[in-house]
């Protein structure tokens, strides 16, 4: 889904978007419910079970044509409704789904406001949202304003104010804001989250997070694509723009809002040097990216988080420099580490030694033994399915599952607000010369008596 202009959603447009869907859509009519605990929040909701899970979508880009595709791959899924501003996009995944022979889903892409009328439908349990990041929590709060589950692609927001309308909404209506961090169901995350949980790694200490990958070529996207609308934000923030993909596994190892939480933050970030560079490069002096003044957000940006239980947490963020990929992935404790890209493991009394990592034959035989049970069992349907390295498929196939069976699903709005909040907070910390700057505890206290994630089979 294409934005109407690339300026981030101001303050008063946010509201007004949160307003007018309030004004237009009533709880009453449409959706499923979800129970929850009293005085638990949106901590321990559980959306009533559904024979089949009815879904619109709103944004059908690359992301969002990709999630098309996964769920037509999977049973008791109905696709009931699509809603792009880009005729092409529009139409394309319409077809996708007839051809797939399924029924035809109705279509909305009269204009940027058109998801509202598809929210009238009474036939829709849950929303995917894949638009630009700006219209995830507006558009989030509509869906969930007018009885719906909403999903929504990372980040959930971009501001303070809009992870506490996730939080305050979801808590009001009693429907799940889920944001889809796919990288929680990666197989070596879902092996170091069964590490944790085993013991095997000892009392956690530190983690390491990461989204570094060179996307400078989005910036050709001028026109359609992710590159004209992301582009500006790196012109005009300078900030971790994107913290949730190595950030939402570590949390969950250390149970952050379930026996623990972030406390505070400080963050440093490099000189903005790359796009410019990429841009006067790649495109002529009269090109827009050539007329920018100053381009705010540093290459690379290290936010160093201190948990309430003292734990620390680094998150890196690079989307611009000539460097390989990597989410660091790297969780330590009081009996072992584990660190990714490359996959290594040392572990006090398993493997041959903690002065040098295990080698890649004994790893993978580690690996097999203690294969978290959720990829044990879906894992090769996972690969098959792909995204990712079936990560996609296996975030969508949970999802269904969750809702089909009424059990609560593995992200909350909880997490969507603290991992999202990364951003703004490591915004602020910069513009106060790296201070520390202290993290909202959304839940309110009651990250003290939530027990972690478990380990699903």
């Amino acid at each position: 889904m294409q934005p109407n202009d690339s300026s981030a959603v101001s303050r008063r447009d946010f509201m007004r978007h949160v307003v007018g869907a309030g004004a237009g859509l009533a709880l009453t009519q449409l959706g499923t419910s979800c129970t929850t605990l009293q005085g638990a929040g949106a901590m321990a909701a559980q959306p009533a079970k559904l024979d089949r899970v009815r879904v619109a979508f709103i944004g059908v880009g690359a992301r969002g044509s990709g999630h098309v595709g996964t769920l037509l791959t999977l049973d008791g899924v109905d696709i009931v409704a699509i809603c792009d501003n880009y005729p092409p996009n529009l139409a394309k995944a319409v077809d996708h789904v007839a051809q797939a022979g399924r029924p035809k889903p109705a279509a909305y892409g009269n204009g940027d406001e058109d998801y509202r009328r598809m929210l009238e439908r009474s036939d829709i349990d849950i929303v995917i949202i894949a638009t630009p990041w700006n219209l995830h929590t507006p558009m989030c709060l509509a869906a969930m304003q007018a009885g719906k589950q909403a999903f929504t692609e990372v980040p959930a927001a971009v501001s303070l104010d809009e992870c506490w309308a996730l939080v305050e909404t979801s808590e009001k209506t009693g429907r799940t804001c889920m944001m889809m961090e796919n990288c929680c169901y990666g197989r070596e995350e879902l092996f170091c989250l069964n590490l944790c949980r085993l013991g095997l790694l000892g009392d956690l200490l530190h983690g390491e997070a990461a989204y570094i990958h060179d996307l400078r070529e989005q910036m050709h996207e001028v026109e359609h694509g992710t590159g004209s609308w992301r582009t500006w934000h790196y012109a005009r923030r300078n900030a971790n723009l994107y913290p949730t993909h190595g950030l939402g596994p570590i949390a969950q190892y250390m149970g952050i809002n379930r026996g623990d939480r972030f406390d505070y933050l400080a963050t440093v970030a490099s000189p903005a040097r790359g796009r410019e560079l990429y841009a006067k490069a790649k495109f002529p002096p009269n090109h827009p990216w050539n007329q920018i003044k100053e381009w705010k957000c540093g290459d690379i940006n290290t936010t160093i988080i201190k948990t309430a239980l003292g734990r620390s947490i680094m998150v890196q963020w690079d989307e611009t420099s000539p460097r390989p990929y990597t989410r660091h992935n790297l969780i330590q404790g009081t009996r072992g580490t584990f660190a990714g890209y490359p996959n290594r493991l040392a572990l006090e009394g398993v493997t041959a030694g903690t002065h040098e990592w295990t080698e890649k034959e004994k790893l993978e035989e580690l690996m097999q033994k203690y294969e978290h049970p959720l990829w044990k069992r879906m894992g090769a349907e996972a690969k098959k399915g792909g995204g990712h390295g079936g990560m996609d498929w296996l975030m969508l196939w949970r999802l269904v599952y969750c809702l089909r069976n009424g059990e609560p699903l593995d992200q909350n709005v909880y997490d969507a607000a603290v991992w999202s909040a990364i951003c703004p907070l490591s915004e602020r910390s910069i513009a106060r010369r790296s201070a520390s700057v202290d993290v909202p505890d959304f839940t309110r206290g009651r990250w003290k008596t939530t027990p972690p994630l478990g380990i699903v089979a």
